[in-house]
């Protein structure tokens, strides 16, 4: 949940970072304002609604938004109006594909856990992430349970929901706090045995088992010559907000061997990358 800035021809950079915690992003994105900067550069759903909340002029570009109409940032993805732009990550239209993966991983999975953060992305996101996880649930055949957890100190907690439910597998929704946190979610997975599809491919690098999703490394390439368009005088309402083009799934084969799991060769030939060490 990071802000950052961009200040005069010199490009100098620096950071805000709300080191997961939503309630300190206004006074973040406050002060960038007070600084009188060239650009904001938001990086997640909060951060760019923070950030389009503390000023209607200062130029603000968002990198990885989940669904930036549908939270309020922008009017339209081909003429965003007002003072914002950027790159969106389609995050609830990859809950249902997550889901297929790993049911087609772990044939025999019929309870799943769906780990999630409130107040991650707008509200009417976080509704459609957990529509769109329930229609295709029903359309698997496999049941749900929804854990919340709004920090780091809740992950004991929900681990131990997860086990005293029984979920046969777990898939995680996007969120900057669980990337922040990927280590230690990877290795609550590790501990109670769970398959686990992860939104971005930083989680198998962790250990994670699987991860499907908008390649994050692409959008923040593309991201960047937004800012260098506006430095040079663009309008960011006149900057479409572009969506993903590259998408990649990533095993983990040292993960699935110590689950005891074999991944079908079907799924793995669907492979962008496969891990094996």
């Amino acid at each position: 949940m990071t802000l950052a800035y961009v200040e005069g021809r010199n490009v100098v950079i620096e950071y805000r970072d709300a080191e997961g915690k939503l309630e300190r992003l206004p006074a973040l994105a406050a002060e960038l304002v007070a600084l009188k900067v060239d650009v904001i550069v938001a990086l997640g759903t909060p951060p760019a609604l923070a950030a389009k909340q503390a000023t209607r002029t200062i130029p603000i570009v968002f990198f990885a938004a989940a669904d930036p109409v549908t939270d309020g940032l922008v009017t339209g993805l081909a003429r965003p109006g007002g003072n914002v732009t950027g790159l969106s990550t389609l995050a609830p239209d990859l809950v249902g594909k997550r889901l297929e993966l790993l049911k087609q991983a772990v044939p025999g999975v019929s309870r799943v856990a769906v780990l999630w953060h409130p107040g991650a992305t707008g509200e009417r996101t976080e509704k459609d992430m957990l529509k769109e996880a329930e229609v295709a649930a029903r359309a698997l055949g496999v049941r749900l349970q929804f854990v919340e957890a709004r920090g780091p100190a809740d992950f004991d907690r929900a681990s131990s929901e997860m086990t005293r439910a029984r979920a046969g597998a777990l898939t995680v929704l996007t969120s900057s706090m669980f990337l922040n946190e990927r280590r230690r979610l990877v290795d609550l997975a590790a501990k109670t045995r769970l398959p686990a599809v992860y939104p971005l491919r930083e989680f198998v690098d962790a250990g994670g088992l699987m991860a499907y999703g908008s390649d994050v490394a692409d959008l923040f390439r593309r991201g960047t010559t937004y800012v260098d368009r506006i430095l040079k005088g663009a309008k960011p309402g006149d900057l479409p907000v572009e969506q993903p083009t590259k998408f990649e799934l990533v095993i983990n084969l040292k993960t699935a061997k110590a689950l005891g799991l074999t991944i079908p060769p079907s799924v793995l030939a669907r492979a962008n990358q496969v891990v094996e060490r």
